[in-house]
């Protein structure tokens, strides 16, 4: 058993939407050829560590991501919801907090308190239910590693909330990019409830993915 235990967090590959839709928890959306290559480099860069479990948002492109990391361990995608997208009142549409909003007078009250934000799910609420997954993975996995593959504001905030910083951020500059890993490893010379660090990386390389504003 190692002296540490190491929680990645996953964000799902690239989406097939061709018309730009903010899908959030919308079923339907599945990776795109683009996307399913990167959940394969991804499960790549994973290969080889002492991972026990793989853990997936509900949601499909998740699930996607997910399946070639477990299938390199001959493991089960195992379902937990409390890692699923955040619920968003911009879910559907086409327009999404930002200069863009300025054209759509209709859309302005969703914007009153960003701190919070007042377009979402609060920002403390993801992190909590994202955390409290990570705790009991963690407790499953003590002295190995586990992951969870999420989506890019829960495994932000997460880390944001692990790492002790305040939950309002600039949605437009999170460090979350597709495929990316966000490994937060505990020392379980202290029981496993101090965060050591924290370790990100992008498998597929730097700079590929713009940032979004509301999620996914």
């Amino acid at each position: 058993m190692s002296a540490h235990t190491t929680v990645h967090l996953v964000r799902h590959g690239e989406v097939y939407n061709p018309t730009k839709v903010l899908y959030g928890r919308l079923p339907g959306f599945r990776l795109s050829d683009a996307g399913l290559a990167q959940a394969e480099v991804t499960a790549r860069f994973l290969s080889g560590r002492d991972i026990v479990k793989v853990i997936s948002s509900p949601l499909e492109r998740a699930q996607q991501t997910a399946a070639p990391l477990a299938k390199e361990y001959g493991l089960e995608v195992e379902i937990d919801p409390r890692i699923i997208e955040s619920s968003n009142y911009f879910e559907g549409g086409v327009v999404e907090p930002g200069p863009g909003i300025l054209r759509h007078p209709q859309h302005w009250h969703a914007l009153r308190n960003p701190f919070k934000p007042s377009w979402g799910e609060p920002y403390k609420t993801v992190a909590a239910r994202v955390m409290a997954a990570v705790r009991d993975a963690r407790e499953a996995a003590r002295g190995h590693e586990v992951v969870l593959v999420s989506h890019q504001l829960p495994v932000f905030v997460t880390r944001r909330a692990a790492e002790g910083r305040p939950m309002w951020h600039r949605p437009d500059r999170r460090q979350c990019a597709l495929a990316s890993v966000t490994s937060l490893v505990y020392d379980e010379r202290t029981d496993g409830n101090e965060l050591a660090y924290v370790r990100y990386c992008e498998p597929n390389g730097p700079g590929m993915n713009k940032q979004g504003s509301v999620g996914a």
